[in-house]
């Protein structure tokens, strides 16, 4: 629990009886933000008032305040914590003051609509109470560091959402899963990294409230403090969108990187791409709304459009993020990109041969664009216990990898929280992480119980139809005019054929001669007068994770099952008599 948002969170008590607790959140973010950026103003902000009366053109002053303060943001007000309280009459006004008066990319109190929230509050008189108490809440960057400051949002958020009865999931991803994959994003280019002066840009296009991009910054600066990682979002919750953006500023960082917007219809960055992307997009959530967009989008931007590959059912649209993203990773030729990508296991399987999902898993493994995928513990997520994954994309794989996707099983990496935080009561442990990442790095099956490593086309197969003639009474086939038997559709079945069938390394190029081999060997021997209907043949994809990780527990013997038995009815025997008695 963050003790930091715990007091911030304490001071909405008095707000009780005006607001509930499920509106709390509209209030106590807001200046919890606006307390923070104050800090950050302080020291330059009559240096600031004197280039505004200076500089009337914004652009000017924009670049005049980047020069004396190193800062991008600004606020121009009279105003501030350190003399709002002085004018007891004018308190709102002047609040609202210092709001309007901060630059045009501090658009995060708009977002909160809070001024509305200053008028409410001076009409319960609470304003002067409320805001005598962030006053004295101290959230310098000397005294609360960035990453305290994101655990205290993200518990704040947290509270919010249980009191509106809300999925807290939706806002944020947990530190851990965060912080695995950040460990996996950056392990394959770890030694690129630590170049003196290197520029990288990473994007997350389902920033929520900034987590994931303030962690993949943490681990690179440990890593190399002369590295500068730029950093890119979009997120179209508003009050998400404000808080991502607020601790960008607070941190230095362009602000103007952060978009608010919807990135499966209006992508924000749309001829950008990026060295590292990550996200964790919600999952099974419907798009049936977007899909007119979606759907003409891929119609217009054609075969190199970012969902040409195919669509995903409309009741869930993860893995049209896991296309986008794929589209957004920098092209080999300028270095290439890596992605990484947090999603349920329905992608891994869902969908037919020649479905939307089997063709995009199917663009995917044969681009060789799947490097590992790694299975989470379950109830990892505060808003749900099922399991997840992570996917590791990568269009510049090492040579040692290239053709090859390693799954990684580590559901059994974890450690038991002492206090569950909703559906989440097991965490990461350092250790936990450490024991994934070697797994990663080693990259072997020496530990075929928690590591494998497939080839490429292990995943794909083709589904074949079988057919049986038709019978007429006398038990003979039905032709056609051609002399051809007639099917019979009562007795037609499907068939999958593994690609590597047989041993087979031809791949896609060998379709027909696997087809056959597995026809005669698995199908003729049972059903000798069948036949494949060529026409019908559908190339399919799947990743069935489980399977290759499925360890067979033998039955108990026969005897002490009985033996068990008999206990139990003994038991119960036993205490019928006592109520007999």
């Amino acid at each position: 629990m963050s003790t930091l948002g715990n007091f911030i969170w304490s001071i909405a008590d008095q707000l009780r009886g005006p607001y509930r607790p499920n509106q709390y959140g509209n209030v106590i973010l807001p200046l919890t933000i606006l307390r923070r950026l104050d800090y950050i103003i302080e020291p330059d902000r009559e240096a600031v008032r004197a280039l505004a009366a200076k500089y009337d053109n914004p652009n000017r002053l924009k670049v005049e305040v980047k020069k004396a303060t190193g800062r991008s943001f600004y606020n121009t007000s009279n105003y501030s914590f350190g003399n709002l309280l002085k004018d007891a009459d004018g308190l709102a006004d002047n609040l609202a003051d210092y709001i309007d008066r901060f630059s045009p990319d501090v658009d995060v109190f708009e977002y909160f609509d809070f001024k509305k929230e200053i008028l409410a509050l001076e009409k319960a008189e609470l304003l002067r109470e409320v805001i005598t108490s962030f006053k004295a809440v101290d959230l310098h960057p000397d005294v609360v560091s960035n990453a305290d400051m994101g655990d205290a949002f993200e518990y704040i958020i947290r509270k919010f959402n249980e009191a509106a009865n809300e999925t807290s999931g939706d806002h944020y991803t947990p530190r851990d899963a965060i912080r695995l994959l950040v460990d996996l994003l950056f392990a394959e280019k770890d030694a690129d990294l630590t170049e003196a002066g290197i520029i990288r840009t990473l994007y997350d296009p389902t920033a929520g409230t900034g987590g994931m991009l303030a962690l993949a910054e943490e681990h690179l600066l440990e890593q190399n403090p002369d590295a500068k990682l730029s950093l890119y979002g979009q997120e179209y919750n508003g009050q998400s969108y404000a808080i991502c953006k607020s601790d960008l500023l607070a941190k230095g960082h362009d602000a103007t990187n952060i978009a608010f917007g919807n990135t499966l219809t209006a992508d924000a960055f749309k001829d950008r791409k990026f060295d590292f992307c990550m996200s964790n997009p919600p999952y099974g959530v419907d798009w049936k709304q977007y899909a007119k967009a979606v759907t003409e989008e891929r119609d217009e931007a054609g075969p190199y459009g970012r969902f040409a590959p195919g669509l995903p059912a409309t009741s869930d649209g993860q893995m049209l993020f896991l296309l986008h993203l794929a589209h957004k990773m920098r092209a080999p030729e300028d270095g290439g990109g890596r992605t990484g990508i947090v999603m349920n296991g329905s992608p891994l399987f869902n969908g037919a041969a020649e479905s939307g999902p089997s063709n995009i898993r199917k663009w995917l493994l044969e681009n060789d664009l799947v490097e590992a995928i790694v299975a989470l513990p379950t109830n990892m997520f505060f808003n749900t216990g099922i399991a997840t994954y992570i996917w590791i994309l990568d269009n510049t794989k090492h040579p040692d990898r290239k053709g090859l996707v390693q799954l990684i099983d580590g559901t059994s990496f974890w450690t038991k929280m002492r206090k569950s935080l909703g559906s989440k009561n097991r965490e990461l442990g350092e250790e936990d992480r450490a024991k994934i990442v070697r797994l990663y790095a080693d990259f072997t099956a020496a530990e075929p119980d928690y590591s494998k490593v497939l080839c490429k086309d292990e995943f794909g197969y083709w589904t074949i139809t079988v057919e049986r003639p038709l019978l007429d009474e006398s038990g003979q086939p039905v032709v056609d005019r051609k002399g051809k038997p007639k099917p019979d559709m009562k007795k037609r079945n499907t068939e999958n054929v593994p690609i590597t069938y047989g041993g087979s390394t031809a791949g896609a190029a060998g379709k027909v001669e696997v087809i056959a081999a597995y026809f005669d060997a698995e199908v003729k021997p049972h059903v000798p007068d069948a036949w494949i209907d060529w026409a019908k043949v559908k190339t399919g994809y799947e990743i069935p994770f489980t399977r290759h990780f499925y360890k067979y527990v033998p039955p108990r013997p026969l005897a002490e099952i009985d033996a068990d038995l008999e206990k139990q009815v003994a038991m119960i025997l036993e205490l019928l008599r006592e109520v007999e008695g």
